[in-house]
């Protein structure tokens, strides 16, 4: 938005710091890379700096390792994405605001934005704010039982890896 016309105000309330994170990683496609490179090429330029690259895909399931090619994914550091992302908005003055955990959006008017034109929430899997307009909203959601985990290692892998093992918990 502030890159399409740098006269809006652009407020982001983020309820993290600049540094915190969940995960470790983001992955993109060749077509999400495309996505990106028709609306910002400049943050996209910066992000690709840090990308490592994978054409292959290796699922490892029941003692066998299956490899699909011609995929072309890459990630990022997540915090690093952060980082070129928060320096982006920065350049385009946007105004971020760190550690501001709106809860329920009856304090936007507290914190001055009670007149905002447009507001966006993206709080997640539990959202206050689905929540509170469910009615008005109308979401369909649907919740499994599924237990999926991501692990961190310092081992490089030359592909793509998604490991599957079973036990007598599931599968995981």
């Amino acid at each position: 938005m502030k890159k399409a016309d740098p006269a809006h105000e652009v407020i982001v309330l983020e309820r993290n710091g600049p540094d915190d994170t969940f995960g470790w990683g983001v992955v993109f496609s060749n077509q999400t890379l495309a996505n990106f490179r028709a609306v910002d090429p400049e943050s996209l330029a910066a992000i690709e700096r840090s990308f490592a690259r994978w054409d292959d895909i290796d699922v490892h399931v029941r003692g066998r390792t299956i490899t699909s090619s011609g995929h072309g994914f890459v990630g990022i550091a997540r915090k690093q994405l952060l980082h070129i992302l928060q320096e982006r908005a920065a350049a385009l003055g946007v105004d971020i605001r760190y550690r501001t955990d709106v809860q329920d959006d009856s304090v936007l008017a507290a914190l001055g934005l009670g007149d905002a034109d447009v507001i966006v929430a993206a709080d997640g899997i539990n959202s206050m704010m689905r929540r509170k307009y469910g009615k008005y909203f109308q979401p369909d959601l649907d919740v499994r039982p599924a237990r999926f985990i991501w692990l961190g290692t310092r081992k490089l892998f030359d592909a793509f890896t998604f490991i599957f093992v079973q036990n007598d918990a599931g599968v995981f």
